[in-house]
């Protein structure tokens, strides 16, 4: 038995998740992953994505400790669904947001996130 969740399921369920990508603007591989994350955003509308500098958003981000780029967190309302790094293709990214597994208790530093982003999406809101 299948046990993920599909993007579809998720707006029927009513929950709204953020795929975010934490990153570094001095990282060579965020930079060229940026166009293609911005790629897959524009094909899942129904999911929000959000690009975090975390650098210039420190106060939200020291707490994931990231150690590799691109880290992304896939996280809602019902919980986090996936954290942790991801090689920088548009199709990895694609293929994991169809096969979307159950979501988890988010930890503090996950809704504190989320809540930063639902406070002030345009500020890192990706087109």
């Amino acid at each position: 038995m299948n046990d993920s969740v599909t993007p579809a399921t998720l707006q029927a369920a009513g929950d709204t998740l953020w795929v975010v990508c934490l990153c570094a603007e001095w990282c060579g591989a965020c930079r060229e992953y940026r166009p293609l994350f911005e790629q897959v955003a524009r094909a899942h509308p129904r999911l929000r994505f959000a690009w975090v500098d975390i650098e210039d958003h420190a106060e939200l981000a020291d707490d994931f400790d990231v150690e590799t780029f691109p880290t992304l967190l896939v996280a809602g309302e019902s919980g986090t669904r996936f954290l942790g790094p991801m090689l920088p293709h548009a199709e990895t990214l694609a293929r994991m947001l169809g096969a979307l597994q159950p979501a988890q208790a988010s930890s503090p530093e996950v809704r504190a996130l989320l809540g930063a982003l639902a406070r002030e999406p345009g500020t890192f809101q990706v087109t």
